[in-house]
């Protein structure tokens, strides 16, 4: 039980790792094609996970929702959590506007590849599995079912139009100019929102739950999309 256990939470861990790294370099990777070399220069555009780790939202926050959740009701019924934003300087951008929908418009992007990309991968997995030991074909695709999840729910959850969400960044780069100013405005009080829409509103008003139906209703459709498209059944 111990090694199931310990297989599990490699699987969890390393899926949500990558979503989140890939996510974040996407963003360093669009603006130094756009123009701005700042996240560049600073390391940003990088696969290591540890140089866009934030103390609060990647560590302390998380690890206080998992246990505070384990502890009173037995079960962990929703997380939440950030990585350190990737630094763009919107002014050095070649189209300041339209080149910011772009950066923020990556992280999403990529999250949306890498699930249709593990999907593929899953049938190399069955296609080897006479020649891998079977726990370690189960590992693997428990691996990439995560991994299609975790990039799926992320890329969903990132674009809900609310700076700093990618997609508030996104609205704001579409919206004629008084619009654009009203919404970016917002972003002071963004993660405040989230933080009481997800996990302070669901507490005082029975039966809502907008996280829940963000992944039923846009989340889990766009995963069988993904596993349609990957040629995984119709």
């Amino acid at each position: 039980m111990t090694g199931e256990w310990v297989g599990e939470i490699a699987a969890i861990a390393l899926a949500a790792i990558l979503a989140i790294t890939l996510h974040e370099a996407a963003h360093g990777v669009a603006a130094k094609a756009l123009g701005d070399d700042t996240a560049a220069r600073m390391g940003r555009v990088s696969l290591n996970p540890i140089r866009h780790i934030d103390m609060v939202g990647t560590i302390l926050l998380p690890a206080f929702l998992l246990v505070s959740q384990l502890l009173t009701i037995g079960r962990v019924e929703a997380m939440f959590g950030w990585a350190k934003p990737v630094p763009v300087n919107v002014w050095r951008l070649r189209n300041p506007r339209w080149g910011m929908v772009l950066v923020a418009a990556a992280g999403p992007a990529i999250n949306f590849a890498l699930a249709w990309g593990f999907g593929l991968a899953a049938h190399g997995v069955t296609a080897l599995s006479d020649s891998l030991p079977e726990d370690g074909t189960e590992w693997l695709l428990r691996f990439i079912a995560l991994s299609m999840l975790y990039n799926v729910i992320l890329a969903c959850f990132n674009l809900l139009p609310l700076p700093p969400l990618d997609g508030g960044r996104i609205l704001v780069g579409i919206l004629p100019a008084p619009l654009a100013r009203a919404v970016a405005s917002t972003e002071r009080f963004g993660l405040l929102i989230v933080i009481g829409l997800i996990f302070i509103l669901p507490h005082l008003i029975t039966g809502f739950d907008p996280l829940g139906a963000l992944i039923r209703n846009v989340a889990l459709p766009v995963l069988r999309f993904m596993f349609m498209l990957a040629g995984h059944g119709g």
